[in-house]
Formats: C-alpha cells, structure tokens, sequence
C-alpha cells in the first residue's frame, strides 16, 4: 500500500492500520504496512551517521532504495521522493537488547506491596497468562518502541507456557514488524530442575524463521545460568542451542549473592562465553570476569533504571567501559521501569559513569549514542546490517526534531541526543527503509485501539 507523498511528509495514518488481534484491513498486508516507496532521499538532516569514516554530514541527505541506504552525503540526487528532514538530526534507529516484552502487559504495576513486587507479580500473572496474553502485552510494547525510535529489540521471552504462547508472541512481531532477536524462554514458575522444551525452540525455528516469515528477526535462547540451574539443566540447554545455531542470553552476577558464586566465571569455565552470549546486567563482577568476557567476545546488557527500581543497585557502566567490555543498554519491562523511552536511559548511563568516576569528563555522550545503535547492533550480531548510517546497510532510521521546544537551540548533538532528546521529539521512524511513523505520529496503527485490546486483556487476566 503506498501513500502519497503529501500524505506521508503531513504525517497522516495509512490505512489499514493494526487493529484488534492485529488484523489489518482487506486493503492491507497483515505485516507491517508503513509508507513504501522503493526509492527516496532524506534531505537537509544533520546526519550522525556512527561510522567513524563517514562521520557527521551538516545538511547532509540519505539515499535509500529498496530498504537499503544507498549514499550518505550532500545534494544527493536519487529516483523517487525527496523527504524534508532540515531541522531534524538523522541517526540510526535505537536498539534494545533486552526487553521482555510480554510484562508491558501491566505496565507500572510493580514494587507497591509484597504482592506487587515484580518476581512475585510475574509469577502470579505469568502462572494464569494465556497466549492472548502474551500477543497484547507484547504488541503493546513493540507498539511503544515503535514510537520512541527504538527499531531493533531483544524480545526476551521468558512466560512461553506452550507452543500456542510462542506462535501468540510471534505473531505481534509479525503484525508490527520490528528488527531483531525473539530469546525463547522457560515460562514463570518453571523449575529449575526441568529443562525448557527444546522441542518446541526446534519448531519455532523451523515453522517460523527458516520459513522467514519473520523475516527482519532471528532465534535465540533466553537461558539459565550455572548457580541458577544445575549442570544438568544448563548444559543440555546451552549445548541444544549451539546445535541449533542461536546465540543464548543470560542475567549473570546480577545481585550481589549471584556476584559471590561467580556465575560468569563458571560460564567462562565452561566454555559458555562466546561472540554469541550475551550478558545481562552483571551489576557485581571481578576485574577478571570483565576481561575474560572482552577476551571471548561476550557482551554485557545493562538497563539502569530497573537496576535501580528493583533494589539490584548501580549498572556498573564505568566499570565495563574501563574494561573494554562491549557494553549495551536496555529498558528491561515496563511493569517495573514503566517507560520505554532509551533516551532516558542513556541520560542515566551517562550521569552514573560520571557521577561513579566523580569526574564530569570521564565520558563523552557520543559513547552513550554508541551503546544505543552500533554496538548494540553488534551485540545482537547485527553489526553488519543495521545500528549506523552506512551504505549497504539496511534504512532503520530516526529522525529526531532539533527545533523542539525541549531540544532548541541545536549546539552538541550527541550532547542533545543523550541528554535533552525523548520520544517526544520523534519526528519519522524508518524500518527496513519503510516509513512508518512521520510527522511525530505512528502511520500504520491504530494506537488507541492497541490501548483499549490491552486494558481488557489485562483486566481478564486480573479476574482470572
């Protein structure tokens, strides 16, 4: 479906926006529709394209065609629509490499009682959680980074009750049509001496991957550490995910007790540390489990304000910085953090690495735009396809308003992205090189409508 090109820079919703269950009107694709044009120019941005030998292009366009970015540069010339983007910052889309995606389900309901405290409340509602609900709270979220800028995620997701709960969480990613990596996990309440069904990873990676029908997206394995589990468990797992070929995912030294046990030096031990693992929070760790982690390749996901909210304590982001540790930001879930705007988190990354090192110099905000696009592109082996502006890579690009009452005058940009910019001033957000939200509203879905499914899903599940 494409819209005109008077349509598209006004900012006016395409039809056949996501509706209830997701399902598209007859006149459009059921996957994500947005504004397509096969060839288009961003013109007269500020291009903070993170790649060190393109740099920053002052009044600079981008060339994309067929969802690829051709060119980064000035009076680009190129088929199709030119697209204002003067007074806009163009950037690489944000990447969230950790977020479980089902919890926004009920967004900001932990942490007021016993009851509420989030381990419990997942346990509580996950337990009673049907696939329903899993597809509501995971649209919902998919939805919001949408919004905020975010293009890739790292869906984490640990409540798949069944295979039904699988294929109900997928499809919301089919329907709103994000980049990024589905983390296949145990479901709340399971236990630790069972193993999750490695049949049904196999099924989801064949019914659903190898048959591309997401195709923007690959399989992981959201595991269970050695401490958490025992050999028994964590082994089988890790070794049923490496014959499957997926990378695995695990929350490792995030308390001070699970710090003691040393759970990343066991993986280390067992040769469970590769370019595939990723690492999240690691809030407690000895100098030597940060080097062996950079020596092998691993990377480290911390999300500081759940970090924070739940009591854990500081995301250790000067720490892992000093070591060389390739470091990524995440938001977590909703129903601790509430939000999903990663701006805000890289202005906390930014104030904990200076406020730790007592020293307001101790790092610049371009590191932190860093930690939020190209390395977390490359933390979810992505690094070669999306997280800079770079010719041959595929178009996930945001545009963020300068003139902005909150973000005028324009000075340091990275200072403005990571200090000023939020998901207010989102102006266009481009996956795959499709348009789907301009003029700071969402082209292809019916937001208020995503809103009303998931209020009665969730005041189901509450009666449940």
């Amino acid at each position: 479906m494409e819209m005109s090109r008077r349509s598209v820079l006004g900012g006016v919703a395409a039809a056949g926006a996501v509706g209830v269950g997701g399902a598209a009107t007859a006149a459009a694709p059921a996957y994500a529709t947005g504004w397509r044009h096969r060839e288009y120019v961003l013109t007269g941005a500020y291009v903070l394209s993170m790649d060190p030998t393109i740099g920053d292009v002052v009044d600079g366009d981008v060339h994309v065609r067929d969802g690829k970015i051709v060119a980064v540069g000035k009076r680009l010339r190129g088929r199709g629509p030119r697209i204002p983007a003067d007074g806009m910052i163009a950037m690489p889309g944000l990447v969230d490499t950790h977020w479980h995606l089902w919890t926004t389900l009920f967004r900001s309901m932990s942490s007021t009682s016993a009851d509420t405290a989030y381990f419990a409340l997942n346990v509580r509602l996950g337990t009673k959680a049907t696939p329903g609900d899993l597809y509501h709270g995971a649209r919902l979220a998919l939805v919001d980074a949408l919004n905020t800028g975010v293009t890739t995620v790292n869906d984490w997701s640990h409540n798949l009750r069944t295979p039904a709960h699988a294929d109900a969480n997928l499809k919301a990613h089919r329907e709103v049509g994000l980049r990024g990596r589905f983390s296949y996990g145990t479901p709340q309440g399971h236990p630790a001496t069972s193993l999750i069904d490695l049949d049904d990873i196999a099924r989801v990676k064949r019914q659903w991957f190898d048959s591309r029908r997401l195709p923007l997206m690959h399989l992981g394995l959201a595991g269970r550490p050695p401490g958490l589990v025992a050999e028994s468990v964590f082994r089988p797992e890790y070794d049923a995910a490496r014959d499957l070929g997926i990378p695995v995912s695990y929350h490792a030294n995030s308390t001070r007790a699970h710090g003691a046990i040393g759970m990343i030096r066991q993986l280390g031990e067992q040769d469970m540390l590769t370019p595939d693992t990723q690492l999240i929070h690691a809030l407690y760790t000895s100098e030597a489990e940060r080097a062996v982690v950079r020596e092998r390749g691993a990377s480290v996901s911390v999300s500081p304000y759940s970090e924070l909210l739940i009591g854990y304590g500081i995301a250790p982001v000067r720490d892992m910085v000093a070591s060389d540790v390739l470091l990524t930001l995440s938001v977590d879930t909703m129903s601790l953090v509430g939000s999903a705007d990663l701006w805000a988190v890289m202005r906390l990354a930014t104030g904990l690495h200076r406020g730790v090192s007592e020293q307001e110099l101790s790092v610049n905000t371009r590191r932190i735009v860093q930690m939020a696009t190209i390395d977390g592109a490359r933390s979810l082996g992505l690094g070669d396809v999306v997280g800079s502006l770079t010719p041959g890579k595929r178009a996930d690009i945001v545009l963020v308003r300068s003139r902005d009452v909150a973000t005028a005058p324009r000075t340091d940009v990275p200072n403005l992205l990571a200090l000023a910019a939020g998901a207010e001033n989102v102006d266009t957000v481009i996956v795959d090189g499709k348009v789907r939200k301009r003029g700071g509203r969402l082209l292809d879905v019916d937001a208020p409508r995503v809103v009303r499914d998931t209020e009665k899903a969730l005041a189901a599940l509450l009666a449940r």
